[in-house]
């Protein structure tokens, strides 16, 4: 469908997931891996997190959104998505950089997952203590 039609294109990224976000011209349909984003998402918030650069910059319906995530949980990939999609639209318009910039948009999020210590059972989560 989307196959030889022209596209913009953008990267996102937050903890493990890694989204591909294409832009295409079109009404406002949002495909997430190959399935609609109410199929993939079943909390409203992460739908919420994936819109908000589109309601930001009044561009709800003039894109159709195709994008492909892996790695991570939901929220990351929500997350990963957000961050695509924002890079994709300052191709359409560079006059949306201050809004997105603004709003967080742009910046990657470099929370990631703390490393297990040795000596512990998590990252900071030490053996229970024993007296006797």
């Amino acid at each position: 469908m989307y196959n030889d039609r022209p596209y913009l294109y953008g990267t996102g990224r937050r903890k493990n997931s890694v989204a591909r976000v294409r832009l295409y011209p079109g009404t406002g349909s949002i495909t997430i891996n190959g399935r609609d984003i109410d199929d993939y998402f079943g909390l409203e918030t992460l739908k919420l997190i994936v819109r908000q650069p589109l309601v930001i910059t009044n561009t709800l319906g003039r894109f159709d959104i195709v994008a492909n995530v892996k790695g991570g949980g939901v929220s990351g990939q929500a997350g990963a998505i957000r961050h695509g999609l924002s890079r994709a639209l300052l191709q359409a318009d560079d006059s949306f950089r201050p809004i997105l910039k603004k709003a967080g948009f742009l910046t990657r999020d470099p929370r990631m997952k703390e490393r297990k210590k040795y000596g512990l059972k998590a990252a900071r989560r030490a053996p229970q203590f024993s007296k006797r």
